[in-house]
């Protein structure tokens, strides 16, 4: 389909809507999937005015609408039943003009209607089929649009609930929507909108064509992953999502690429899928948020599994900064102890008094005779060899090398969901802003740990070094021996 004229078929379709755009787009999208919408609000929130706007995107396409009552009967439905079909013993229904009959149609209070309607309405809603007497008649359904205040939890209802691939929340407008509301979006609104040109309309062969496009694309590896763990996560939440439901919602990514001429499916089209698996705002919102912080994202650059590396890397240089090491003279030999060097030089003598002895010894001295004892001295910090840096720098340069290739995917990303979201025709805006806000997060993230990483290669180059002699033992690299 050419994404000009779609364009110009939409801005038709919106004229005068006020706060319903992003609504009115999921729901054609929804038609031209061959799928259906539910959509949940309270009266007067234009979900009839919505559905109207829906059928006139189509060429020739019969419109149905009705409000279901619990006394609601199939007559008002499926059609009256047939007179002379029934003097011949046969229990058929005239559906010229009914639901059976009709390419687009809007049900409101759907789940109004007794349990013998609703199920009547499951088959055909799914497979497009009507029972009429003896025979099932293939009925030209392109999509429901159904209305209702709140959703019954009852069996038969759950199973109608799930007929809808799409559940859509309509409120009432915003305090700015409200002047606009009474101003141009009313009078627009009062006519019910004029006709759709019928050369932006869509006709059956061209919606057989784009359906078939939309057949041939293939959901990529990444875009498969990403439904995979959403999946997961639904289940860890104990929300059940159909099999079913997941392979409409991949035909609903398929046709969204589709429609815009586009040869393949991209993350950013899963932008679509929150209200396919959740039934409420709340529900919605959950399933966005946990979308929006992964799409564009990869496990390998977390910024958490990260940070991690990069605080290992300043814990090590705090234990090496710290770490006291063996003195040596300007010779390269042992420092001792006072007691040590008296010893070795013979300062003892037999004559001296055990309190001179002690005096000199200090805390060394024992009853055993350990102050005449070599002692080693901690009375420097630990110094490092050339290797022993050049292999820690070399650690956190190769760190630094793959945050900045990080950097520089995650730049592809926001320049990714910047030219989709430049051409999107299903996109909501708000999940746009939401991706764009998380991958400007994980890019701040990065760019701090770039820094960190490097203050901490700054910290072990600075480290003390030993002298260009290389006089101490490479032994002393490592942990200092104990008194």
């Amino acid at each position: 389909m050419d994404r000009t004229r779609l364009a110009r078929l939409l801005d038709a379709l919106e004229t005068g809507l006020v706060e319903r755009r992003h609504v009115l787009r999921l729901c054609l999208l929804a038609a031209l999937a061959g799928e259906h919408t539910l959509l949940i609000g309270p009266p007067g929130t234009a979900k009839s005015a919505l559905a109207r706007r829906i059928h006139r995107a189509f060429r020739e396409a019969r419109y149905f609408e009705r409000l279901l009552t619990r006394f609601t009967v199939p007559e008002e439905l499926f059609g009256p039943l047939s007179i002379r079909a029934l003097e011949e013993d046969r229990y058929e229904r005239h559906v010229a003009g009914f639901l059976p009959d009709a390419a687009v149609a809007f049900i409101d209070e759907v789940f109004k209607a007794n349990s013998a309607i609703l199920n009547a309405l499951l088959t055909l809603l799914n497979e497009r089929e009507f029972d009429n007497g003896a025979g099932r008649m293939r009925c030209p359904l392109i999509s429901v649009i159904g209305a209702t205040n709140q959703v019954p939890e009852d069996e038969v209802a759950e199973a109608f609930f799930d007929r809808f691939l799409l559940r859509l929340s309509v409120g009432p407008v915003s305090g700015v929507g409200f002047r606009a509301l009474l101003g141009e979006g009313y009078v627009a609104d009062a006519g019910e909108l004029g006709s759709v040109p019928a050369a932006l309309q869509l006709g059956a062969a061209e919606r057989a064509a784009l359906l078939a496009a939309a057949m041939r694309l293939s959901l990529s590896a990444e875009v498969l992953d990403r439904l995979g763990e959403l999946r997961a996560w639904l289940a860890e939440e104990t929300h059940y999502v159909s099999d079913r439901r997941w392979v409409k919602i991949g035909l609903l990514l398929r046709m969204a690429a589709a429609s815009e001429g586009r040869a393949a499916v991209e993350e950013w089209d899963l932008g679509v899928v929150p209200f396919c698996v959740a039934a409420d705002v709340a529900g919605q919102q959950a399933v966005a948020d946990w979308l929006a912080a992964r799409l564009g994202v990869r496990a390998a650059f977390s910024p958490p599994r990260l940070t991690r590396v990069v605080e290992a890397f300043e814990a090590q240089l705090k234990a090496e900064r710290e770490a006291n090491d063996l003195d040596y003279d300007e010779a390269g030999r042992l420092r001792f102890s006072a007691v040590d060097v008296a010893a070795r030089d013979g300062v003892f003598h037999e004559h001296d008094t055990g309190a001179q002895a002690g005096a000199l010894a200090g805390e060394i001295g024992d009853a055993k005779g350990g102050a005449a004892a070599l002692r080693m001295t901690y009375a420097r910090k630990r110094r490092y060899g050339v290797l022993h840096v050049a292999a820690r720098t070399g650690q956190i340069d190769a760190l630094l090398d793959r945050l900045a290739g990080y950097r520089e995917e995650l730049d592809a990303r926001r320049e990714s969901l910047a030219r989709w979201s430049a051409q999107a025709v299903w996109a909501d805006p708000e999940f746009i802003a939401a991706a764009e806000r998380n991958l400007g997060g994980v890019a701040a993230a990065l760019a701090g740990l770039e820094q960190r990483a490097s203050t901490a290669r700054a910290g072990f180059q600075a480290l003390p070094r030993l002298d260009e002699a290389g006089l101490r033992p490479a032994a002393i690299d490592h942990e200092p021996l104990a008194d």
